[in-house]
């Protein structure tokens, strides 16, 4: 379960045995999410003020995020991502 970075609280996740469409884990204590990298739309349920963060992050690092997804289709290692500051 590589993590490619935390914030806040929040781990944020990829993994090898993935499933289309792109998308990224994101785990508050016992909350978690997928966001779809293209879109934006969120599965799960999470503590508002959390999503806002992971969605703020999300918007700034869109671009590493589907190259780490790229990497996950390879299985290759995935690149850290900067937490939220």
């Amino acid at each position: 379960m590589p993590e490619i970075s935390r914030f806040l609280g929040i781990i944020i996740r990829m993994y090898y045995k993935e499933h289309f469409p792109a998308h990224f884990h994101a785990e508050y204590n016992e909350y978690e999410i997928t966001v779809n990298i293209d879109d934006g739309v969120v599965e799960g349920k999470f503590p508002k003020r959390a999503l806002n963060a992971v969605m703020e992050w999300y918007e700034l690092h869109k671009e590493e995020l589907s190259e780490n997804w790229e990497l996950v289709l390879k299985k290759k290692p995935l690149k850290k991502i900067k937490p939220l500051e």
